[in-house]
């Protein structure tokens, strides 16, 4: 397969594939990387699209620049300079985004023409998440506040994150969308995620006792499958 690197105001990118008018921006999550987007590039090639895949703040390429955090400003603000390149450079574009970087599409990309969108196990509210995760290690508000940042195995947990999310939850989302979401994810409950699709007519698969990451034995191809009938 064709892949031509290059950066986009500093940020590493690929592009894969044949040349084409009509191209899948590839948001990668959390602990990955833009070359992750093999698997979708292969596929979304086969239906005449290429696909641009970058690295996010601290992941691929930037992992040792700790001055510039993958966090809900940074994150956001480099999507939209990816987008921006996206729609100078190919008529028809489309989002496929997972995880930790569907959370950040639904804040970068509410208003941009993106033709369709494909979420893979999405993070769709942030507050809930938090909210577990101060659970799961025991932490309150109480304490968040006053520490500003407290380190956990998943992420730091921290205050003025925290108050984002509760300040400006997802009010918005028209893009056509389809959801493949793993029943056993424990990053976000299938209400929450039943409740993100109802409000945004959303087209939503549920893969029984999957995790979140989809690396268990068979999840490789219910994935691509996935792709194949929604790209």
């Amino acid at each position: 397969m064709e892949v031509r690197r290059l950066e986009i105001d500093g940020i590493p990118a690929l592009i894969w594939g044949r040349a084409s008018d009509k191209v899948y921006v590839h948001v990668h999550g959390k602990m990955s990387r833009k070359e992750f987007a093999e698997d979708f590039a292969m596929i979304a090639g086969e239906k005449g699209y290429q696909t641009l895949s970058f690295d996010l703040p601290e992941h691929g390429e930037r992992s040792g620049d700790q001055e510039y955090p993958c966090d809900i400003w940074n994150g956001p603000r480099d999507l939209k300079t990816i987008a921006e390149y996206a729609f100078a450079h190919w008529k028809a574009v489309s989002l496929y985004a997972g995880s930790l970087g569907a959370f950040f599409s639904l804040y970068a990309y509410q208003d941009m023409p993106f033709r369709k969108c494909l979420f893979q196990s999405p993070v769709v509210d942030m507050e809930f998440l938090i909210r577990r995760m101060m659970d799961e290690f025991g932490v309150t508000e109480g304490e968040l506040w006053e520490k500003g940042v407290i380190p956990n195995p998943i992420d730091p947990l921290r205050w003025d994150y925290y108050q984002f999310v509760k300040e400006n939850p997802i009010t918005d989302w028209r893009i056509s969308t389809a959801i493949l979401y793993g029943g056993s994810d424990w990053f976000q409950s299938e209400k929450v995620i039943q409740c993100f699709t109802e409000r945004y007519s959303c087209d939503l698969t549920i893969a029984p006792g999957k995790e979140h990451a989809f690396m268990g034995e068979g999840d490789s191809q219910l994935v691509q499958n996935w792709y194949r009938d929604k790209i």
